[in-house]
Order: C-alpha cells, then structure tokens, then sequence
C-alpha cells in the first residue's frame, strides 16, 4: 500500500485510499478514450491540437496501469467507422499514432510492456502499420502488462470474420459435424481476435457516452461498466483510480444470485 500511496500523492479530497483492494485490481481493463474533439474545442483549439493533447492521456493510463498490476489494458484508438471522419483529421491521427508509438516504444520495452494489435492492419497507412507491426515484434516476448491497441477494429466484422473461419474450417473437414455440434462459447473466443487473453473486467468510456461503439462486444458480455463526463485528455491516473474504486464496489454475479 506504501507503494500505491506515493503512486497518487497528493491525494483528492474525493478519493479514500483506504478502500483500494490492491488484491482486486481488474486483471483487463478496456477504454473507450472520446472526447479529445470536445475538449478542443472547449479551449478554442482545432480537433488535431485535441488528439495531440489526448495522448498524455494514454501515457498517464498506460503507466498506472501498469504500477498497478493491471495485466492487459486495450485501449480504444480507431474504429472501422472512424474512416468516415474527415480527410485531414484522419491524416493526422494516422501521423500520431506513428510518431506517439516510435517515441513510447523505447520505455514500454524497458518496462516489459508487450504490445499487441487488434484490427485490420493492412488498411492503414505504410508508415503507421510499419511502426505498429515493429512495436509488436520487438515487444513479443516481454513479460510485463500486455497492451492491446485497437486500431481499424470493429467487434461486428471480427465476429463475422471468425465465423467465417469456422464455416472454412468446416467445409475443409477440419471440423465434423461432431466438433460443430460441441462448439462452445469459449471455443469461438479463440476465433477472436482477443483468443488467449480473459475478457475485459471493466470497462471505461469517457466524455459521458453511453453507447459501445462496436467495441469488444462478444467479449464485454459480462463487464463492468464505468462512465466518466470527463472528456479523455483531462483523464489523468486518479480518474483510472476512481473508476477501480467503483468496480470495486460491484456485486457481480454473472446472472447469479
């Protein structure tokens, strides 16, 4: 706890510390990080100055994250939707990405952060795809946090794509009517892209959305969900802190009593 004290000094008046299990910490926490357009445009900035303000953000998440104990933290960054915003907005969010993760991917290493993807790759820019195929290589074998970047991702067509390969499957004889007919919920997680990582424990959305935006939707079917007004660059480690304090204080039941 000495530990966790010196982690959030000075303290808000708003947070007992004492009520922080460190023995309960979420082992996956998923983010949907939005707002960086309105918080922009709150301060009287263009939406390129918000994602660029967004990612301190993503630093201060990944970091607490990671000192405290949380094992897999997937974090929101671009959706198969987000193509439809405009042009220039998504030039410069593909520059970021590039740019944010060659600068980080020196320290991540050194703190045995492994990095993965979920998403279609192949659509992003050469120069982007590149940055992130190389942070996942380099990072493969570390034994720290895993940090899942969702980037081109859409839940609807990852289950689609993994039905897809069990009818493929099928229809090849890799899988007999015996082995269709014992298809379980867990055996179709492992056609997910997330296969061999535990569902999200808790789920965070920032600037006071309350929608899933095609997010982990197979996977989220039991977690917790926590709301925040604050829009994602002004989400700062005693926002991650109370979020996991409310979890905390959850009864779940997964359809139990």
């Amino acid at each position: 706890m000495k530990e966790v004290l010196e982690l959030f000094d000075p303290l808000p008046p708003d947070i007992d510390l004492t009520e922080l299990d460190t023995e309960r910490i979420p082992t996956h926490i998923a983010v949907i990080m939005d707002g960086n357009g309105r918080w922009a445009q709150l301060h009287g900035k263009n939406r390129a100055l918000g994602h660029k303000a967004g990612i301190e953000g993503v630093r201060s998440l990944i970091r607490t994250s990671n000192d405290l104990g949380v094992r897999y933290l997937t974090i929101f960054s671009f959706s198969t939707e987000n193509w439809l915003r405009p042009v220039s907005e998504i030039k410069t969010l593909m520059n970021l990405f590039a740019k944010t993760m060659a600068a980080e991917l020196d320290g991540l290493h050194e703190e045995q952060v492994r990095i993965r993807t979920i998403g279609d790759l192949s659509d992003l820019p050469s120069k982007t795809r590149t940055t992130f195929e190389k942070a996942v290589e380099r990072t493969s074998d570390n034994q720290g946090m895993t940090l899942v970047i969702a980037v081109n991702y859409g839940s609807r067509i990852e289950i689609v794509n993994a039905a897809r390969a069990i009818a493929q499957q099928a229809l090849s004889g890799q899988l007999d009517e015996a082995a269709l007919e014992a298809l379980s919920t867990q055996d179709f997680a492992g056609y997910l892209q997330t296969a061999n990582m535990p569902d999200p424990e808790l789920v965070i959305r920032t600037s006071g959305e309350y929608r899933l935006s095609n997010f982990l939707l197979y996977q989220i079917a039991y977690s917790e969900f926590y709301v925040t007004s604050t829009l994602w660059p002004d989400f700062d480690k005693y926002e991650l802190l109370r979020a996991i304090l409310a979890f905390q204080k959850r009864d779940r039941r997964f359809g139990g009593v």
